[in-house]
């Protein structure tokens, strides 16, 4: 689609609240953009009970962990590798690997996570100077309920608070091109069938990082194959998919195309994604070795079309667009400030280092006048609102999403605030 002329924002805010049990995933809730040419932006806290608190309480809550590790899996069409490389690059390479960040796993007495109660969020999602509105955005509290010895990676084994039932969230941003069926089936599907082939892997705790991947894996292969089988658009409509679960003591990733995940951690920026366009030294030798075509045509594209190498949909250019993702494992950090997932309308516009800076400095601004007033735009929110209101004012072509994951607990802030 053609960029139009500016238009003015119609902003349409909505704030709501999702009530989350420690043992019922039923309170799940699901967000896309309906109307292809409104502006939204939503602000939900996930809760144990039905108070405006905003807090998970410590019963719900899988904890995090201050050890720094972080595993990039590429999954390919018939092997997985995992090498080695530095998590601090920026999104243009490499084949996945495992990175420590900050020296070994420490075996904790609780999970961060328990310290860490409080989990809040905020999303906005704008049609930008776009036509149409293919973006779609799914936000899932507790999508899959379990302890976090049996979620996996948990960093304080056989402690009180590894056996306490916790939920995993689950955050998706999904860019439509061709048209928004995809997108809007991935919002609504993925999450469903990612929680269903977890179930069915196995229950052995050192396999966790396997069960994963292939729980995405295949995920994401079920999504794209009802996509043919239910004629949810035509063979030329597709989408990216990029997901995160969020579990006490693990951060998980998988990506397929050219939206985005971050991690703001302390000072840090880290990508949790490396995007997937044609001209990537390993997809271009993949889509090459299938007797494909990469032409640069307003930048690297798949035979002069399409401007990223992996997606949902998409089914007239294959084998060289598929939709196998890639998983990342991060092991959470106290020094977590929040996540922030995208599509490429933000990611065009604004480097990943710039929206760490301006997500760092916001939040913290944010959550003094939050803890002040009770009743102001939650701190995720107005980072949200924020980013995607820079990428439309550096003129941003496309559809704009993003949504923001404040990984501070309210309690935490508040015994800063007490000793600062």
């Amino acid at each position: 689609m053609d960029p139009v002329d500016d238009e003015d924002l119609h902003q349409n805010r909505s704030h709501q609240e999702s009530d989350l049990t420690s043992t019922d995933s039923g309170g799940s809730s699901l967000f896309f953009t309906e109307d292809s040419r409104s502006t939204t932006s939503s602000s939900y806290d996930i809760s144990a009970s039905s108070s405006s608190s905003g807090e998970i309480p410590a019963a719900v809550v899988a904890d995090v962990v201050v050890p720094n590790l972080v595993t990039l899996t590429t999954i390919s069409t018939t092997t997985t590798t995992t090498t080695t490389t530095p998590s601090s690059s920026s999104n243009g390479g490499g084949d996945g690997g495992v990175t420590e960040l900050n020296g070994t796993v420490t075996v904790r007495e609780v999970c961060v996570g328990k310290k860490n109660k409080g989990v809040t969020w905020g999303f906005a999602s704008i049609i930008g100077r776009r036509r149409e509105m293919e973006d779609a955005v799914a936000v899932i509290p507790g999508f899959i309920t379990r302890t976090c010895d049996h979620i996996g990676g948990c960093t304080a084994p056989g402690s009180r608070t590894s056996g306490e039932i916790s939920p995993v969230h689950f955050f998706g941003v999904y860019d439509g091109h061709g048209g928004s069926q995809v997108a809007k089936f991935c919002a609504e599907r993925i999450h469903d069938v990612v929680a269903e082939e977890w179930e069915r892997g196995g229950t052995d705790v050192d396999e966790w990082r396997t069960r994963w991947e292939t729980a995405f894996a295949n995920g994401f292969e079920r999504a794209d194959n009802e996509v043919a089988e239910e004629s949810v658009a035509p063979e030329i409509v597709g989408s990216t998919a990029v997901v995160v679960a969020v579990s006490g003591c693990q951060i998980i990733t998988s990506n397929c195309g050219d939206s985005r995940a971050v991690l703001c951690r302390g000072t840090q920026t880290i990508p949790l994604t490396v995007d997937h366009k044609p001209d990537r030294e390993d997809e271009l030798a993949r889509i090459e070795g299938g007797g494909g075509k990469v032409i640069n045509w307003n930048g690297a594209r798949v035979f002069g079309v399409l401007a990223m190498s992996r997606s949902i949909g998409d089914r007239y250019l294959r084998p060289w667009i598929i939709p196998v993702p890639e998983v990342t494992f991060t092991t959470r950090s106290e020094e977590d400030e929040c996540l922030i997932v995208a599509s490429d309308g933000l990611w065009d516009v604004i480097s990943n280092d710039e929206a760490g800076e301006v997500a760092r400095h916001l939040l913290r601004r944010r959550r003094r006048s939050t803890m002040a007033d009770e009743t102001s735009l939650p701190a995720a929110q107005a980072v949200a609102d924020h980013l995607t209101d820079l990428a439309y004012r550096k003129n941003s072509s496309d559809n704009i999403s993003v949504i923001v994951v404040d990984l501070k607990s309210k309690r935490k802030r508040q015994q800063r605030q007490s000793t600062g």
